[in-house]
């Protein structure tokens, strides 16, 4: 996959700017009918197998940085899944090889000023922000020790994988009925429901979606109490809180080694995304957040390793 290069992604300004600029990057890939999202990695490394981009640490990175890099690795063609800084590179005996571009990522903060209110009195006001650096492939990289470059790691069996996911989803506890042709889930009822089991092509099709309702699953009142504005089918807020459950479906499935691969109704949806990226260039980074605190809740209702144990 190659992205478009448009004019904003030349200027200047753009470059400096981490929202207008990520946002275009994934514009570019929506525009061709393409969502990254649904191309992660699946090869193997002596990591693991390759699911979420790794820090230099092998620690996994979360949220816009996993479809930044995700998309990269494709455009690239890059088997390895870590990435550093050329500062960390250089700590660990390598070095960036002349003439390799990095790429941006981004890590969010909060800077708290001393303001005067209206009343006269000082107060503290947070500010939040949003620092972007540049990140290497180690494929990019000479010198680094040879973890990072070591044979492929045995991945998880097609049977051990599809068990990992039934164990994990029903173990979030959400209701789920079949039956019918259509996937949803309705927050009235606080129930999922998915067409029988053998409509789906294959497993990894029926747990993909499962998961992508169980992201929807999480916006219940009791839950995450996500309100993105939906007021009616199709509308923005509906546009943007079907993002969050394709994002956070691909974190999902990317995290238990499920191949995830275009729903029936995703070209319907593209059109919707590209409005509200367009109109907004901090949606992406969003609908992302919110796609990894569903995931991040989802494996807190997990049980423990002492009550499997037991």
């Amino acid at each position: 996959m190659t992205r478009a290069q448009t004019p904003s992604r030349q200027d200047g300004a753009t470059r400096q700017d981490p929202y207008a600029t990520i946002t275009n990057q994934i514009l570019a890939d929506l525009e061709t009918g393409v969502a990254t999202w649904t191309k992660p990695w699946s090869a193997g490394h002596a990591a693991g197998s390759i699911t979420r981009p790794l820090r230099h640490s092998l620690e996994p990175y979360s949220g816009i940085n996993t479809l930044v890099l995700w998309g990269q690795a494709v455009e690239q063609g890059y088997a390895a899944p870590i990435w550093m800084t050329f500062r960390q590179a250089l700590e660990l005996g390598g070095a960036v090889r002349k003439g390799q571009t990095g790429t941006m990522v981004v890590y969010a903060n909060r800077i708290t000023r001393q303001e005067t209110n209206d009343r006269g009195e000082d107060v503290e006001r947070s500010i939040p922000f949003l620092k972007a650096y540049k990140v290497f492939n180690v494929e990019q990289i000479d010198g680094l020790p040879e973890r990072f470059h070591g044979a492929s790691a045995p991945r998880l069996s097609e049977s051990e994988r599809i068990a990992q996911a039934a164990a994990f989803l029903q173990a979030t506890g959400a209701r789920v009925e079949h039956g019918g042709d259509s996937a949803y889930y309705n927050v009235a009822t606080d129930r999922i429901r998915l067409p029988d089991f053998g409509v789906f092509d294959s497993a990894h099709d029926y747990y993909a979606t499962r998961g992508h309702e169980t992201v929807h699953w999480t916006r219940h009142p009791s839950r995450l109490n996500r309100d993105l504005g939906r007021k009616a089918f199709g509308d923005e807020g509906y546009a943007r809180e079907e993002l969050v459950a394709e994002l956070g479906a691909a974190f999902l499935c990317a995290d238990l080694g499920i191949d995830l691969r275009p729903r029936p109704d995703h070209a319907a949806y593209i059109g919707s995304w590209l409005k509200v990226l367009r109109g907004d260039k901090r949606a992406i980074f969003t609908a992302a957040a919110h796609a990894q605190r569903a995931v991040e809740h989802l494996k807190m209702l997990q049980p423990a390793a002492d009550d499997l144990a037991d």
